[in-house]
């Protein structure tokens, strides 16, 4: 049988193993994904430097309201396109996407999607 706990270990191998190859810039900032159950986060990193540049979730203020559930495809979506309209804003058109690890599907995928078509290049 599987435990979570097993699941979580593989996603940080695999999340590990893609961190080995990317890395964002203050040109080019990593657009990091991180899912829980209730919830979905993204934001901009730069890692030369150590520091978030932008970030949204489903706990944000902004959103919060017109979600009911948080940890579904349109709570996603939703996301991507905050935290690409909160780049944009900030300058930054072209990101390096980092999924953390989980498979490019569902959540993970809408995000990505959204974010695309609000606009930023990946």
């Amino acid at each position: 049988m599987i435990t979570k706990s097993d699941k979580n270990k593989a996603r940080k191998r695999r999340h590990f193993r893609v961190r080995k190859k990317i890395a964002g810039t203050s040109e080019c900032p990593r657009l990091n994904v991180f899912r829980s159950s209730k919830h979905i986060y993204a934001q901009l990193i730069d890692d030369a430097k150590g520091s978030t540049l932008v970030s949204a979730s489903t706990v944000d203020p902004e959103l919060r309201d017109s979600i009911t559930n948080g940890g579904n495809v349109e709570a996603a979506q939703k996301v991507g396109e905050l935290v690409a309209k909160r780049a944009l804003a900030k300058g930054f058109k072209e990101v390096v996407f980092d999924r953390g690890g989980y498979l490019y599907h569902g959540r993970i995928q809408a995000l990505a999607d959204a974010a695309r078509e609000a606009g930023l290049d990946f």
